[in-house]
């Protein structure tokens, strides 16, 4: 669903049920505002996201002020320039407070970042997207991190090969076409060779990014499972690849793959045979 500019006549939102139409593009505008914020942009200002979106600067600008009126933005002192505001915490908590998965990861997320020195999160699926609900952050002063409500879309990405895993391979073949995953290089022995290579990590136990969708940073990720043995959520390790040699690359993949498995059996889960 993309965002689609509204008309702005009075006549047009109250004649042939235009009025329900109007009010369902202004919330998919809104919401197109706020998915505009990402963790490596978090400021973005009224022209910046009105190119983005495709809507007029007055329209991203009468948004922008209803949504900071809810603490949804806020601006930035300084540069005058939006960010997302206190208000999504207070939305988002509750449903954060019932994922399961997360309550139950955190602990071993924690031993795993002691274990390794490196970041761990954990990662869910939307249906084309990994996304990060937790993290516990590395020690280290130089450390890659996957800061909370990240949304991840690269076919290479470790956690997304680990949910791909899972998927059908004619649906992860539409995905990979439709661009909704993105792959470079993309044609059909690409995606042929993609298939092989989530395959592989699956048998494995976990899917690896070595420096492929940025070269300063090595992830890897293993899948966790429910009771049915579908996979409802991915444990993940990001860390600088300067620190991360081939040799120590098995190190972190098992690491995260007992993690993972541990995180399967506290949820009651199992790994299909």
């Amino acid at each position: 669903m993309t965002p689609t500019e509204s008309g702005e006549t009075p006549e047009s939102s109250n004649s042939n049920g235009n009025g329900d139409s109007k009010s369902t593009s202004v919330i998919v505008n809104a919401i197109a505002v706020l998915r505009s914020f990402t963790a490596e942009e978090p400021l973005l200002g009224v022209t910046e996201i009105a190119g983005r979106i495709g809507l007029h600067k007055s329209t991203v600008s009468r948004m922008l002020a209803t949504l900071e009126q809810e603490n949804l933005v806020e601006r930035d002192v300084d540069s005058r320039r939006f960010r997302l505001g206190l208000g999504m915490i207070a939305m988002a908590g509750p449903l954060l407070a019932e994922l399961e998965e997360r309550r139950v990861a955190y602990p071993v997320l924690r031993e795993l970042t002691e274990r390794t020195g490196e970041t761990s999160a954990l990662m869910v699926w939307n249906g084309n997207e990994s996304m990060c609900v937790e993290q516990i952050p590395s020690r280290h002063q130089v450390k890659h991190l996957a800061p909370l409500g990240a949304r991840y879309n690269e076919a290479l990405s470790s956690s997304v090969q680990v949910f791909l895993g899972a998927e059908d391979k004619d649906r992860v073949r539409q995905l990979l076409r439709s661009g909704s995953i993105t792959l470079p290089g993309l044609d059909g022995d690409a995606i042929e060779a993609y298939l092989a290579r989530v395959e592989e990590s699956v048998e494995r136990g976990w899917a690896v990014n070595f420096g492929e969708t940025s070269i300063e940073e090595v992830g890897v990720a293993s899948p966790v499972y429910d009771h049915r043995g579908d996979i409802v959520a991915s444990v993940l390790i990001p860390a600088p690849k300067f620190r991360v040699s081939q040799d120590t690359l098995d190190s972190l993949g098992e690491a995260c793959s007992a993690a993972a498995a541990k995180v399967t059996t506290r949820l009651g889960g199992r790994a299909p045979r």
